[in-house]
């Protein structure tokens, strides 16, 4: 009998496309479901982005592009990381992908070798452990929990490193979390780091400008940290740009050039008119940004303060990106009639059927006890998913 490869049998298909799947068939039957699962903002693509593809079109941008970017994007990039976080990357330091997740699948395919082992901070994008393992690597996992705020503490880092460690990976501001890292804690971990030889990090930043409590930092401004960081990005979350797919590095020219070579034999260049789209975000007016983030922060707050209302939950306050991380374990035994609540995907599951509300279950983030909420969603969807919630628990025996 034909059978898959062993490479996709170890793994696991993404939990929160699969919850998003089941709501739009609840959706699709008739079912009222407020979507709080995906990670997409909710907002459209400014007006002068999709100009700026539209010009393009016009002015056909329609054949292959070269396979790390264009050039102009790659300037536009290196501009701005030159402007907002201060780091210095020339052009070809910077490789242009379809979407940051292919950003960081190029990474891991780039630097890791069979039996290399990644340290990847619990709670962590459902991804990073399945990327890791189709690189031949074996995922690391560090609990954090909500008590340190879902942050890894440096004497953390420290104990988890091996002379197998070949890299860390780090998302901040965190999906699924919110929490976001400090000046002095991000210092912290990279004094660790630079005392082992070999050792990178990969910084996922692609919540950079999501954040409600000042200026982003990178792990990439330390002395000696930019030789071992590859800082992933891309203009999907800040500039609303999920379905255009540009993502990008910014690394070691030799790194670059590694993941230049594999996206050659892969993907080749990434969309035409996308880059385009992309330069214009990221060279003509920011003002766009910031509403969004504006808009997001109201709604952190309005989410945080509903869901502290809903007894049995603990929230903490995240600090950016667009994700609430409430713990959920306190309702674990309890049962709605005959259905058993025995984790967080059975929680989520109540949700989904009995709420009609869709969220996903913490197990998928290396988080038991806990469960991820979107609000990149309307005030109105919020109060009213938020109310669901309530009511559906409230019912629990």
């Amino acid at each position: 009998m034909a059978q898959l490869s062993d490479r996709l049998n170890r793994l696991s298909p993404s939990a929160t496309l699969a919850m998003s799947q089941k709501s739009n068939e609840m959706k699709a039957q008739g079912v009222d479901v407020i979507n709080l699962s995906v990670g997409e903002p909710d907002f459209n693509t400014p007006e002068h982005i999709k100009d700026a593809a539209k010009k393009a079109i016009d002015e056909n941008y329609s054949k292959y592009s070269p396979v790390p970017g264009y050039a102009d994007l790659r300037k536009a990039i290196s501009a701005k990381l030159k402007h907002e976080n201060d780091l210095d990357y020339g052009i070809h330091e910077i490789l242009v992908s379809n979407g940051a997740k292919q950003s960081v699948c190029n990474t891991l395919m780039a630097l890791v070798n069979d039996g290399d082992e990644v340290i990847i901070p619990a709670p962590y994008w459902v991804s990073y452990p399945q990327m890791v393992k189709l690189a031949g690597g074996n995922p690391v996992i560090v609990s954090t929990g909500f008590e340190q705020d879902f942050k890894m503490k440096p004497e953390q880092l420290e104990a988890a490193i091996t002379p197998k460690t070949k890299m860390i990976i780090i998302c901040s501001p965190s999906n699924p979390t919110g929490s976001v890292y400090s000046k002095d804690e991000l210092k912290a971990l990279s004094d660790i780091i630079l005392q082992h030889e070999g050792l990178f990090i990969l910084a996922d930043e692609i919540y950079e400008h999501i954040n409600y409590i000042g200026h982003h930092e990178s792990i990439a401004q330390f002395d000696g940290m930019k030789e071992r960081t590859i800082v992933v990005n891309g203009v999907s979350k800040a500039y609303a740009m999920t379905g255009w797919r540009i993502g990008y590095i910014a690394a070691p020219e030799w790194i670059v050039k590694g993941c230049n070579k594999l996206q050659g034999q892969y993907t080749s260049g990434p969309c035409s008119v996308s880059q385009k789209a992309a330069e214009a975000a990221y060279t003509l007016q920011q003002g766009c940004v910031e509403e969004m983030r504006k808009a997001f922060e109201r709604r952190r707050n309005l989410i945080v303060d509903l869901a502290k209302e809903i007894p049995g939950l603990e929230v903490n306050k995240p600090e950016g990106a667009f994700y609430l991380f409430p713990k959920c374990s306190s309702f674990y035994g309890k049962h709605y009639g005959n259905k058993v609540i025995s984790n967080s995907t059975d929680f989520a599951m109540l949700l989904l059927e009995i709420g009609h509300v869709a969220t996903v279950g913490g197990d998928a983030f290396g988080d038991p006890d806990c469960f991820r909420m979107s609000y990149a969603t309307s005030d109105e969807n919020i109060r009213e998913a938020m109310k669901r919630i309530k009511n559906t628990l409230a019912k629990l025996e």
